[in-house]
């Protein structure tokens, strides 16, 4: 039994991943300034948004983290790039920890090695710079290209790679369609000529007609760049398209992973198997469901044991004390007291 919910050794790949990360927690305070806490006699009040998570990424996949709003997914997203330091837990890029290198040459190494795409492609997009300036910032801000005429050949050609006309680069952001927006945004993702892409909702704020074709941009760009993707979304139909593992959160906690053929056929945890449920599919009419129960609890005070246990249907008393471990289901990492030998026997 593993204490570390990471489909890896599951799988037979035995390679060192691109991406490894450990024990990974933010924890957030929310209490008032000590006066009134003084004051009032109120103590100080704390939200754990990631609780301990452990995953890994291979060179070349991409892992998709699900899970309903509020379930630590952004938080997740923002350590592993850098924008949010951690409580606790280690984030390694190519066995470099991005967090504790004090080395300035190191760390503006691993940062090249680091993009990230929005959710919001015109929020992302200085609104007062030309696209062509944009796109160019990284490969000045790493020193890529030191000529001028050099940045302006390397913007033009990261345009056209994104399905832009490279005479776009005279334009503003807001020219252009949410859709075009974003391929701005991915052009600049790859002006640094990163490893690791972390796509945090990247067509969500996008019509559902375009959705399909940046998806196919993302998943040709991987093919042809060895690009490795960090995909966030809650969109389950998205994440089947584009996933090569899945890991669902909960409450901050990872409590499954799997390869994504598997988990879509044969989902353990019940609460995948309730997000699976909630998808709307017309060949499954007559199937009966299982409805998602209740809401999610308050992460400020989450339930003692299994987060999840409020709210569900195979619920045990050791779920509401017990915090699962990690268990081998079939190929899949779950945390649930479903799998543990002595109910199975």
């Amino acid at each position: 039994m593993s204490a570390r919910l990471d489909a890896t050794p599951l799988s037979g790949h035995t390679e060192a991943p691109l991406v490894d990360i450990e024990g990974l927690a933010r924890v957030f305070d929310l209490s008032k300034r000590w006066l009134n806490r003084m004051l009032d006699g109120s103590g100080k009040v704390t939200l754990t948004a990631v609780d301990g998570v452990a995953l890994s990424i291979r060179r070349g996949e991409t892992y998709a983290l699900v899970g309903e709003s509020g379930s630590g997914k952004s938080t997740i997203a923002r350590m592993a790039v850098g924008l949010l330091p951690p409580s606790a837990g280690t984030v390694r890029i190519a066995d470099a920890d991005i967090w504790a290198e004090r080395s300035a040459a190191r760390q503006r190494r691993i940062r090249r090695q680091i993009q990230m795409i929005f959710q919001d492609p015109f929020a992302s997009l200085n609104p007062r710079w030309r696209v062509g300036a944009i796109v160019a910032e990284p490969i000045k801000a790493f020193g890529l290209k030191a000529d001028a005429r050099e940045r302006e050949q390397r913007v033009g050609e990261l345009l056209s790679l994104v399905g832009l006309d490279p005479r776009d680069a005279g334009k503003f952001p807001h020219e252009f369609s949410g859709g075009q927006r974003q391929r701005i945004a991915i052009a600049r993702a790859l002006a640094s000529e990163p490893d690791f892409i972390v796509c945090d909702e990247p067509t969500s704020a996008l019509d559902v007609s375009v959705q399909a074709q940046v998806l196919n941009l993302l998943r040709d760009l991987q093919q042809s760049l060895g690009l490795t993707y960090l995909f966030i979304s809650h969109n389950l139909a998205v994440v089947r398209h584009m996933a090569s593992r899945v890991g669902v959160l909960y409450l901050g906690r990872l409590v499954e992973e799997a390869p994504a053929a598997m988990l879509f056929a044969q989902p353990k945890h019940p609460y995948t198997r309730m997000l699976l449920d909630a998808v709307p599919d017309i060949s499954m009419e007559t199937v009966e469901r299982e409805p998602i129960a209740g809401e999610i609890p308050n992460p400020i005070k989450p339930p003692r044991g299994c987060h999840f246990h409020p709210r569900c249907p195979h619920v045990m008393e050791r779920c509401r004390t017990e915090t699962p471990p990690v268990y081998n289901a079939e190929g899949t990492a779950v945390r649930c007291h479903l799998y543990a030998p002595e109910a199975k026997g």
